[in-house]
């Protein structure tokens, strides 16, 4: 029983080696020299309008699926889900959201959420029955973002219009 243990953790490590790397790069990549702040590519695509946004959430909803396929609950991946919706939403704010992506770090929070799921001995196998509900969330909160992202730029078009 207790080789049987070892086996499965050490199978779940190895299945998230990915899911760290993608995370550390997209959370924690960088340190600013001199402070122990620690900073990945996600608030730099942020910088990006809408592209940079779209893109830190398309990667997120590729690490949400690859933690489903490895055991994540519904209840998990909802959560997740929410995380990664929250930091798109509020990160596709300009100057507040670029503020808010350098200190958020959804994807570090989602593995922190899975590694508890693990030791708390959650893990449900493949969560080949997650992924349906999984690819359904990714498309509606995409099309939530891109809804926001639209009524964000014709609000400031038209403030813009009433300025000049």
């Amino acid at each position: 029983m207790m080789q049987n243990n070892r086996q499965t953790q050490a199978a779940d490590a190895e299945r998230l080696k990915w899911v760290d790397q993608m995370t550390r790069l997209m959370d924690n990549q960088f340190q600013l020299p001199g402070t122990s702040f620690r900073f990945g590519l996600d608030p730099i695509l942020g910088l990006l309008p809408v592209a940079g946004d779209l893109a830190s959430f398309a990667i997120s909803a590729v690490l949400i699926m690859t933690m489903a396929r490895h055991g994540a609950s519904g209840k998990l991946v909802t959560l997740m889900l929410l995380n990664i919706a929250l930091d798109a939403l509020i990160g596709s704010i300009p100057i507040l959201g670029n503020i808010f992506d350098f200190a958020f770090k959804a994807n570090q929070r989602n593995v922190r959420l899975l590694r508890r799921h693990y030791e708390e001995g959650k893990y449900q196998g493949s969560g080949k029955n997650v992924i349906v509900g999984v690819l359904l969330g990714v498309v509606v909160l995409f099309v939530l973002l891109l809804w926001a992202l639209w009524e964000l730029a014709e609000w400031v078009y038209s403030y813009l219009a009433t300025l000049l």
